[in-house]
């Protein structure tokens, strides 16, 4: 997670010093060659102040996430990225640029809230439980009050997040496809057939 972080400050870093040719990977909605910047845009930000205020929460709660292991984390990562992305694609309004990781904060935040109650795992629905007593002021930014932030990005950050939880869930085992196995008995059988 350190490194995911120190990322996003070179990468803003690289923005200001190019004149933030960078801003031009945000997410522009409902223009289909928008859709390549979905991933991109997750990493970049407007501006100092912005990726200093999704650091902190991106560090905390992308630590206990990765705990689970981190093939489990890479895809919560991206499934909060893609349903977030397609979520700010679709509704964000005409003309407005969206960037910047809170979609990802707000998806990890989703994500370790709903995962204790869907793995049916007393600790996690504990830590869970804590992550909302202290983040919980988060889920204010769902809501359309400031026009100069995408709450789309957080509400659809955090519908991705819920939906990690589910595909990804403990136990969770896509089934092979084609004929079913064999019934081992078969093998033992003997006899005539008729």
């Amino acid at each position: 997670m350190l490194g995911w972080v120190g990322l996003l400050w070179v990468l803003e870093a690289i923005d200001l010093a190019t004149g933030h040719s960078l801003d031009s990977h945000g997410i522009s909605p409902r223009e289909p060659g928008e859709l390549l910047d979905i991933v991109p845009a997750a990493f970049l930000h407007s501006g100092w102040a912005h990726v200093a205020s999704n650091s902190v929460p991106l560090l905390v709660l992308g630590f206990i996430a990765a705990l689970g292991g981190l093939r489990r984390f890479a895809g919560v990562v991206l499934t909060v990225i893609v349903v977030g992305g397609l979520g700010v694609w679709l509704t964000a309004p005409a003309h407005t640029v969206t960037l910047g990781a809170s979609g990802v904060v707000f998806g990890l935040f989703g994500y370790l809230l709903v995962r204790g109650f869907v793995d049916r795992r007393p600790l996690d629905v504990v830590v869970g439980v804590v992550i909302a007593a202290v983040y919980g002021s988060l889920l204010q930014g769902v809501l359309p009050t400031d026009p100069g932030v995408s709450w789309q990005g957080h509400l659809f950050g955090l519908i991705g997040g819920a939906v990690a939880a589910f595909v990804l869930r403990r136990g969770a085992r896509l089934r092979p496809s084609g004929p079913a196995p064999a019934d081992p008995a078969a093998h033992t059988r003997t006899g005539r057939f008729r």
